[in-house]
């Protein structure tokens, strides 16, 4: 497991934005990795992850999660202003599970 110091870095420990994480990935790959390489890097995992679940696959990335796509079939609904049915067509989403380590 790496062990990052997120304050030498000026990142804050609340949220990480792709700027940020694109630093993250310049530091783990070491001297010489340009920003141009890390961005590169991560949009292409991005992009693959993407079409996946976008061709209804499952994504398992072992030590770090599951993405899943997900269907939600029509359903009823109510307006909370006036209390009307109102007719929820089908969706597709996709689920993120964690693995047990980002659990803990």
């Amino acid at each position: 497991m790496v062990n990052y110091d997120l304050l030498t870095l000026n990142i804050s420990l609340s949220d990480m934005n792709k700027a940020e994480l694109i630093q993250l990935i310049r530091t783990e790959l070491g001297e010489g990795t340009t920003t141009k390489t890390a961005t590169e890097a991560l949009n292409a995992t991005l992009s693959a992850i993407s079409k996946a679940v976008a061709n209804k696959e499952k994504v398992q990335i072992i030590g770090f999660g599951t993405f899943e796509p997900k269907e939600r079939p029509a359903r009823t609904g109510r307006n909370p202003r006036t209390g009307e049915q109102v007719s929820i067509p089908a969706s597709s989403t996709v689920t993120f599970k964690p693995a047990a380590a980002l659990k803990s």
